[in-house]
């Protein structure tokens, strides 16, 4: 859906080599979280912010580095890049791609936490239902918090994407008609 900026895209991987994949949005991907589907092996995630030469997964906490997973090649208005990573390409195995870009009511952004209890503003344009957040510098647990488990700010209760925890509770966000304080 081009106009509110995600796509879904399945594709059979080629034996590992390097390939580009159609997404439709017609715009770059800011975003794209990769699973393989006929084996369990770790999500891989592109995030503009980190550079193509860069990827998360989204069931551990590290940031990785590799050339083989994105070629480190950012994506274009109408592909994405794969390398010949195991997560991403291998054998003939099937593989979903949820792609997302900016638009009034999809937001992928970056920001730098200040270290303190009071932490920055986040400009967003709209009152997010829902946030994914990942610490991209260190070792950090993807963070999941969203409004229909919190009515009211400030928002206490968070899942964990990486982890099999049940929900905890902490101070992670103030969410506003337009953005969010982290």
């Amino acid at each position: 859906n081009t106009d509110l900026g995600f796509s879904i895209v399945k594709y059979a991987s080629n034996s590992g080599t390097n390939s580009t994949v159609g997404h439709g949005l017609n715009v770059a991907p800011k975003m794209i979280i990769f699973k393989n589907r006929d084996r369990a092996i770790y999500w891989s995630v592109y995030h503009t912010s980190i550079g193509a030469g860069n990827y998360l997964r989204l069931n551990t906490t590290d940031l990785s580095t590799s050339t083989s997973v994105f070629q480190s090649t950012a994506p274009t208005s109408s592909v994405f890049y794969i390398g010949s990573d195991n997560s991403l390409n291998v054998g003939t195995e099937n593989i979903v791609a949820y792609c997302f870009t900016d638009t009034d009511l999809i937001k992928t952004f970056s920001y730098t936490g200040n270290g303190s209890a009071d932490g920055p503003y986040v400009h967003l344009g709209h009152k997010s239902r829902w946030i994914l957040v990942k610490r991209s510098d260190s070792t950090s647990s993807w963070t999941i918090v969203d409004t229909a488990r919190n009515t009211y700010n400030v928002v206490t209760q968070r899942l964990y994407a990486d982890l099999s925890n049940a929900e905890d509770t902490d101070t992670p966000f103030d969410i506003d008609t337009y953005g969010i304080k982290a």
